[in-house]
């Protein structure tokens, strides 16, 4: 079953732990695992297709932090809070299906074994770091330092080196690539215009491609965090 996490350093315990499944559900685009404010029960393993999670504002406006990908937690940050509520929404950017792990099992288990507890708290604090220098990113920099720290994060998930650039191997439209810097769809086509003009990117096929990806990194004073920091997945 290790097939169905992630490989990051993680103990053979902790996944044969997390893929100890109660069932699962096949999820559908467009749709909903959970929506911030709902009850907590459950957690889920992405087995296949994509999960956006993110949070709405009360204007209406959507910020994406991450996506979930095949062998991702989605829903950790619950764990160990008494009628603990979803603080972010999971919607279904690509349909598949994922694994469900009921929250109470799961807690006694880490309760008792120190060790898989110790190595859980981890895996969620990894989590938490990443959303934490994603809204750095944005406070910092603003509405272009915010689209640059996108694509990077992007090009170290899902970027595909070439001899003249990196291909950004995912389709996104502008509407989605805004709600990952919390701005409009306009403001996303006229930075990425700018880019263009500048020959700093491309559009090949639906997909960005980065011709020069230091001077985005300048542009934001780039700290070169890990990139286990530095991603959207």
């Amino acid at each position: 079953m290790d097939h169905l996490i992630k490989q990051r350093q993680m103990s053979d315990q902790l996944k044969e732990l997390l893929t100890s499944i109660d069932h699962k559900i096949k999820t559908e685009k467009n749709t909903f695992l959970f929506q911030q404010g709902e009850v907590v029960n459950e957690l889920f393993i992405v087995l296949s297709g994509r999960i956006q999670i993110g949070k709405m504002s009360p204007d209406g406006r959507e910020l994406t932090l991450r996506i979930c990908t095949k062998g991702d937690i989605v829903g950790e940050l619950a764990l160990y809070s008494d009628d603990a509520k979803y603080i972010l929404n999971a919607k279904v950017m690509e349909a598949g299906e994922v694994a469900v792990i009921k929250k109470k099992q799961l807690e006694e288990r880490l309760l008792h074994d120190n060790s898989l507890a110790i190595e859980f708290i981890k895996l969620m604090g990894e989590t938490s770091r990443r959303d934490q220098t994603k809204f750095r990113d944005l406070v910092m920099h603003g509405k272009k330092g915010a689209l640059y720290s996108t694509l990077i994060r992007l090009t170290n998930s899902y970027g595909v080196k070439q001899h003249d650039g990196i291909l950004i191997d995912i389709t996104l439209t502008n509407q989605e690539l805004a709600n990952f810097c919390g701005t409009s769809r306009e403001s996303v086509n006229r930075l990425l215009n700018d880019l263009k003009r500048k020959k700093i990117i491309e559009m090949k096929k639906s997909k960005i491609f980065i011709h020069d990806l230091d001077y985005l990194k300048s542009e934001i004073n780039c700290e070169d965090c890990p990139v286990v920091l530095c991603s959207i997945d």
